[in-house]
C-alpha cells in the first residue's frame, strides 16, 4: 500500500533502521559476502535474500559451515566490512529529512555495531544521533522487537506512538512486534514489501511539517 501525496504522518517519535533506510551499502555488502559464499561453496542466491536486516554474527552463525570456526569467519567478514565503505551512499532524501527534523524526535536503530554503523554513516555524510541503538546492545537482533522498543525507551515514546522506518523484512515484523507503526522504503523492489504495509519509495517523498501537540509530522509529497 503506497502512502498517497498529501498523507500526513505524526508520532511521538520516528525510528530509522539505517542499512536501506539511510544509507545504501548494497554494493559493498554483497560484494563482501559473494565472495565469502564462492570461497565456502555457499549458494550466494540462496544466502543473500536471508542477509538484509539481520545481525552480521547472526547471519555468520547461520551459514558458516559445520567444522569452521564460526567467531573466526565472522571477525574476517567484519572487518571487511568495516574497512570497505567505497560506494555507500546516502538514501535519496535521507540527509535532507534527518537535518530538517528535531534531534530528539529521531533515532537509528540497526543490527550493525557501532564501529560499523559510524564508517558506514560517516561514508554516507549522515551524523550519528544521540540515543542510537546498535546491534551489540541488544540480547536479540531483528526480527526480535528488543531494538525498537528500546529505541522508543530511549526517546521516551510509547512504541505505539512510534513510526518505524525499515526495508527488510526482519525489521519490519520486528517494528510491528514492537506495536509501532512500520512505513517500508521499497526503493527498487516494492513487490516485495510485505501485504499491508504501507511503503514509500524513499525519503524525498517527506517533509517535515514541525512539531504538533508533542508529536513530530511528515506529510507525503
Amino acid at each position: 500500500m503506497r502512502l498517497e501525496p498529501g498523507t500526513l504522518i505524526e508520532a511521538a517519535a520516528l525510528l530509522f533502521d539505517m542499512d536501506g533506510t539511510l544509507i545504501d551499502s548494497r554494493v559493498v555488502v554483497e560484494k563482501i559476502w559473494k565472495r565469502w559464499c564462492d570461497a565456502h561453496g555457499l549458494d550466494w542466491h540462496a544466502v543473500l535474500p536471508r542477509l538484509h536486516g539481520v545481525r552480521m554474527y547472526d547471519s555468520v552463525k547461520e551459514f558458516t559451515p559445520a567444522g569452521l570456526d564460526v567467531q573466526a569467519e565472522y571477525e574476517a567478514l567484519y572487518a571487511e566490512e568495516v574497512n570497505d565503505v567505497d560506494g555507500i551512499v546516502p538514501i535519496p532524501g535521507a540527509p535532507e529529512l534527518l537535518a530538517a527534523l528535531p534531534p530528539s524526535a529521531w533515532t537509528i536503530v540497526t543490527s550493525a555495531d557501532t564501529v560499523l554503523a559510524t564508517a558506514r554513516l560517516g561514508a554516507a555524510g549522515i551524523a550519528l544521533p544521540p540515543r542510537m541503538v546498535t546491534g551489540e546492545i541488544v540480547t536479540l537482533g531483528k526480527p526480535d522487537p528488543e531494538g525498537y522498543l528500546l529505541g522508543a525507551s530511549r526517546l521516551q515514546a510509547d512504541p505505539a506512538d512510534c513510526v518505524v522506518f525499515e526495508d527488510a523484512r526482519a525489521g519490519i515484523e520486528a517494528g510491528q512486534a514492537a506495536g509501532a507503526w512500520v512505513i517500508a522504503i521499497a526503493g527498487d523492489h516494492p513487490e516485495e514489501i510485505p501485504q499491508g504495509v504501507a511503503w514509500i519509495p524513499d525519503l524525498t517523498v517527506l517533509r517535515f511539517d514541525g512539531i504538533h501537540e508533542g508529536k513530530v509530522r511528515l506529510r507525503v509529497v
